[in-house]
């Protein structure tokens, strides 16, 4: 339970430390109809990393950073602007570039998978190649790596970007068990007009904007996660759990928000009555991603299915992991109640009142605990009054996982 325990102590920007920091390319082709491509660059290396176990910095922090910063996203930073940003983030080193588009046909369009028919019928001659260039920066040393890069069809630039990540990786990470194969097969080849509905998703300027590019991203490229993730967060936020669910279930396991997929799914599928369900998708993530909120929800799904047993023991290990929060102590409590384990049940419920002392259910619930009142058939009180965490904090379980391995 120690790593369970110490996620506590990373918040805020501990959250980031040691981590990798992609930021957009910067557009070096003359059309700016073409800007969208440095944002889609940054998410495609960054997701190749994060699902390759390298600890990353997502979109949100780079964002709120250069907000601090007053720096504007989108413009093309200097030296001194990158070392803030990362600075600023804790980061302990930086993939940055530029891109440019090259004229003309590819000298060997028959390698190119979007000239394909089969895989992208929209697209059947280049529209010419894009020149992808990369450095990382390193932070802890203060030290710039070799230039590297990529150049295909533009076409073809979902491949061009997983090739630029496989490139990233090996520097990052030179003891990787990955193979380039693995690595590349991993990571299907995606339309263009589908990323670029997704990138411009990301970019809109309105949340129903950006769900008719989610929307539009997913209809080109059924097999596409990234939007599907979206558009379900998007119903998620709205309570529309069953239409939420139904694109959680598209987020593939190669995706680096899988299991956050997998929580929420679950969340959708408790809050739909679905109570086995949520307990898969809950032990599918407890599985990778020991984190105590996963644990308290395992936990409810399996109380509402009267596995007090199996329910007692999730809510013990959400606990252990976090002493302090009065929510684990009820819900322990409550189930214990429930099993007619009345001492347990008072320890529990006692150190939830005094976490909080304004809860007047734990206290109504201690009381009778105290008494042996057990629960009563058509008693509200006596039925589903489980507390979920809504809460996902991977990131500081991946970052407490790195921590132990120094």
């Amino acid at each position: 339970m120690l790593r369970l325990a110490a996620l506590a102590i990373f918040s805020g920007s501990a959250l980031c430390a040691g981590a990798t920091l992609v930021l957009p390319f910067f557009n070096h082709a003359k059309s700016t109809n073409l800007d969208w491509i440095g944002e889609s660059i940054a998410e495609s290396v960054n997701d190749s990393l994060a699902s390759s176990g390298v600890l990353t910095l997502d979109r949100g922090d780079r964002l709120e950073a250069c907000r601090r910063l007053s720096l504007r996203p989108g413009a093309e930073f200097t030296h001194a602007s990158i070392i803030k940003i990362a600075q600023a983030l804790d980061a302990s080193s930086v993939v940055y570039g530029s891109y440019e588009l090259l004229p003309g046909l590819l000298t060997d369009p028959a390698n190119n998978p979007a000239n394909n028919p089969a895989s992208n019928p929209a697209n059947t001659q280049s529209k010419g190649s894009l020149r992808l260039t990369a450095r990382i920066l390193d932070l802890k040393h203060m030290r710039q790596g070799p230039e590297f890069g990529e150049t295909g069809a533009l076409e073809d630039l979902a491949a061009i970007e997983v090739r630029l990540g496989w490139q990233a990786l090996k520097q990052l990470d030179p003891q990787t068990k990955l193979s380039e194969q693995e690595f590349v097969g991993a990571r299907p080849p995606v339309r263009i007009d589908a990323v670029e509905n997704y990138i411009r998703g990301l970019l809109a300027a309105s949340p129903e904007q950006s769900s008719r590019f989610f929307a539009q991203a997913a209809r080109l490229d059924e097999h596409y996660s990234p939007p599907c993730f979206q558009l379900a967060k998007g119903y998620w936020e709205k309570k529309e759990y069953k239409v939420a669910a139904g694109w959680f279930e598209r987020v593939a396991r190669s995706d680096p928000r899988y299991l956050e997929a997998q929580f929420f799914l679950g969340l959708c599928r408790y809050y739909s009555g679905d109570y086995a369900g949520a307990e898969q998708c809950f032990e599918t993530v407890a599985a990778q991603a020991p984190l105590n909120e996963v644990y308290n929800d395992l936990g409810a799904a399996q109380a509402r299915q009267h596995k007090s047993a199996a329910a007692i023991a999730s809510f013990t290990k959400a606990l252990e992991g976090d002493s302090s929060d009065p929510d684990y102590c009820f819900n322990l409590g409550f189930t214990e109640w429930r099993a007619a384990q009345y001492d347990g049940a008072i320890a529990s419920l006692r150190a939830t009142v005094e976490r909080n002392p304004s809860d007047q259910e734990a206290t109504s619930l201690l009381g009778r605990a105290l008494k042996h009142d057990g629960p009563r058939p058509s008693d509200p009180r006596s039925e589903n009054r489980e507390r979920v965490k809504t809460n996902y904090e991977e990131a500081a379980y991946r970052q407490l996982q790195a921590e132990l391995k120094k």
